[in-house]
């Protein structure tokens, strides 16, 4: 399932916790573990609620911030 997290992360660029939870049919907590391998490889990183948005505005609150995901690996297609 690791490489089916890769394959969505750098299709999507970005995607909340809940989205790939969903997506994958997992509890946010293991999706999570899957999530720190590739943090660990200095693949991924978890943005902020406003920088996932691009709207800084400070809407979120502490509580309803959605955990973002960011794949950070430039695969040859997104060059173009």
């Amino acid at each position: 399932m690791l490489l089916e997290v890769r394959s969505y992360l750098r299709a999507r660029r970005q995607a909340s916790l809940s989205d790939l939870a969903i997506r994958f049919r997992s509890q946010p907590d293991a999706m999570r573990g899957m999530l720190d391998h590739w943090i660990a490889k200095g693949k991924v990183r978890r943005i902020a609620c406003a920088s996932a948005c691009g709207k800084g505005c400070g809407g979120c609150s502490a509580a309803s911030q959605p955990e973002v995901y960011e794949w950070l690996e430039v695969t040859p297609n997104a060059l173009h």
